[in-house]
């Protein structure tokens, strides 16, 4: 995987991008493609931000942080990440998508029409006896 890092008013070493790169390997690990993901790190008077931006099949993920620490904003970022992209691989087993009743209307399983429900009339000539035990 090719990763896009670019930075504002800092120089990227090569440790940064190791660190970089071996939290998108973790990532990796969830069995979603990530599509062009890019990095852009900026020098901010209250510390470091660091912003991205993942492709994933049929959705875009971003996530940013802001630490006085480069490497403690890395791993804040990738844990927000992390989280966005489980919440994405879960995403079709969510019951919120499944059994949603506009989708039952599209596929022809359920009609929007109202149904009539025939009248029942139940005749009983059952008497109900008050027991000493339950009576008040």
């Amino acid at each position: 995987m090719r990763i896009e890092i670019t930075s504002k008013q800092i120089t990227i070493t090569d440790t940064m991008r190791t660190k970089v790169e071996e939290r998108f390997e973790k990532l990796e690990k969830l069995q979603i493609p990530l599509i062009t993901p890019h990095v852009i790190i900026t020098k901010e008077p209250k510390g470091v931000k660091i912003e991205a931006t993942i492709n994933v099949p049929n959705d875009k993920i971003f996530a940013h942080a802001q630490n006085d620490d480069l490497y403690v904003a890395i791993g804040q970022l990738f844990q927000k990440l992390e989280r966005q992209l489980t919440k994405y691989l879960h995403k079709s087993e969510a019951s919120r998508a499944k059994n949603n009743g506009k989708d039952m209307c599209r596929t022809g399983e359920i009609s929007g029409e109202a149904i009539e429900e025939p009248e029942i009339e139940i005749e009983s000539d059952a008497e109900i006896k008050l027991n000493k035990e339950f009576a008040a």
